[in-house]
């Protein structure tokens, strides 16, 4: 619908001009009436299309509703000011006001294509989903990336049960983004979890995400060494410079995950929120309400990509975790030197249940790198854990593992995914992923998995 809708207004542009010409009516003052009408049109035309799914007033339109009606208020005010001018219109400006439309049309239609109206998956659980966030401080970390001598800063964003009775807890589980990620990137899980009895937490690490903000609320970009760090570590960089890169990364990450974890635990058992910055009294409000309903005696952690080898870090130096899904992500903390071109890696028994979840390309390149028995952490880890689950989807990539699929398919394919139906693949996912934590955070049931779930359904 969104290339009909471009369609119809590039159209009625095209209409005019074709029109001015066979009228062969020059004066500005005619011209710019029929410019005012026109464009009045094109609002018309956007309105009825209304009526057609996938055209709506959301962000996606935003840009072109507001070009719309700012070019009919210009429109207007060309028309009074030329309302008593009789000079000719010439047939080269008026091409040129063509040109400009379309482009302007094409430019403010740009989201529509890069994004779809999603508004999530449905949710399976009991409980509606409240959700709110503040800023955990780290007073003991001066934060790295800047010069100013200012401390370390983990934004954390809560999903949990609306319904809560008083004195009601449940389990925590801790989420952490890929690199170039953000807190939302597997939102659909988040809700999913909540939805079932779950406090959920995605913490940011700034710099390695997309964007955050501090408690300046200065926005926080992606730090441009670190991308180039990660985009050449999947390319022809050495191991020996891999390690060194993906230390500093897991380290920082870890750190960052390990004060989170502390100050939840602190503010859930405490009440200590000494380190919480909240943006105002209504978010302090909602985050100290959610603390209380966390059972800090059932903790799970989880990550995408860099995030899901934080969360199998961190669970593997705690000893108060007890379950872990590492979602598409290299285990890089298990790397702990290179020799003669190869991986030491380490292979102390992993303690605590975990599941990793794999696209299906990782799938078929572990499995060349088994035949060749070249040392790496994905593979040591299935033989050194004490209780380990593993399972693939046909056809999926990287980014099949986020919401981005959902939200924009034209970005998660230039990011990496596959030809699966993402819907189905999400709600699999997600089912997966709530099944285990209730068994090894609830103790409820049995967990089991197949060794690979078809890509569509």
């Amino acid at each position: 619908m969104e290339l009909l809708l471009l369609f119809i207004l590039i159209a009625a542009e095209i209409l005019f001009l074709i029109f001015e010409a066979v009228k062969k009516s020059s004066d500005k003052k005619t011209w710019t009436i029929r410019r005012l009408i026109v464009n009045a049109g094109e609002i018309v035309l956007y309105c009825i299309m209304l009526l057609l799914p996938g055209i709506d007033t959301g962000f996606r339109f935003t840009g072109l509703i507001i070009l719309l009606v700012v070019r009919v208020v210009f429109a207007g005010i060309f028309a009074l000011a030329n309302r008593k001018k009789t000079g000719i219109k010439k047939t080269g400006l008026k091409v040129m006001s063509l040109i400009v439309s379309v482009i302007l049309i094409c430019g403010a239609m740009v989201p529509a294509f890069l994004f779809t109206d999603y508004e999530g998956r449905p949710v399976t659980g009991p409980y509606t989903v409240t959700q709110c966030n503040c800023i955990l401080v780290d007073e003991s970390r001066i934060e790295a990336f800047e010069n100013d001598g200012s401390k370390r800063e983990v934004p954390a964003y809560f999903f949990a049960p609306a319904e809560a009775k008083e004195g009601e807890k449940f389990p925590l589980v801790v989420f952490s983004h890929g690199a170039f990620g953000y807190y939302q990137s597997n939102a659909s899980t988040y809700l999913e979890l909540a939805s079932n009895g779950y406090v959920v937490v995605s913490i940011e690490h700034p710099y390695h995400s997309f964007f955050t903000k501090d408690t300046s609320g200065k926005t926080i970009i992606v730090d441009k060494d670190f991308m180039n760090g990660c985009m050449n570590a999947n390319g022809d960089m050495q191991e020996e410079d891999i390690y060194k890169l993906s230390r500093s990364w897991m380290e920082l990450r870890a750190a960052d995950m390990n004060f989170a974890l502390d100050a939840l635990i602190a503010g859930a058992d405490n009440n200590d929120t000494g380190c919480y910055w909240f943006e105002n009294d209504s978010s302090r409000k909602d985050v100290l309400d959610v603390l209380t309903h966390i059972d800090t005696d059932k903790i799970g952690l989880m990550g995408h990509s860099m995030g899901g080898a934080t969360a199998v870090e961190v669970g593997k130096i705690r000893d108060d975790i007890d379950a872990v899904i590492d979602i598409d992500g290299t285990i890089l903390g298990n790397i702990k030197g290179v020799k003669d071109g190869k991986y030491i890696i380490d292979e102390t028994p992993y303690k605590i249940p975990l599941f990793e979840l794999e696209n299906s390309d990782s799938y078929e390149g572990l499995q060349e790198i088994a035949k060749i028995d070249y040392p790496y952490p994905n593979i040591t880890i299935k033989d050194t854990a004490e209780i380990y689950y593993y399972t693939y989807f046909e056809g999926s990539l990287h980014m099949d593992y986020t919401d981005l699929p959902l939200f924009s398919p034209f970005l998660a394919k230039m990011l990496g995914s596959g030809d699966v139906d993402h819907a189905y693949m999400s709600d699999t996912v997600n089912s997966l992923e709530v099944r285990f934590f209730d068994c090894y955070l609830k103790g409820e049931g049995q967990f089991t998995v197949n060794e690979y779930y078809p890509g569509v359904n």
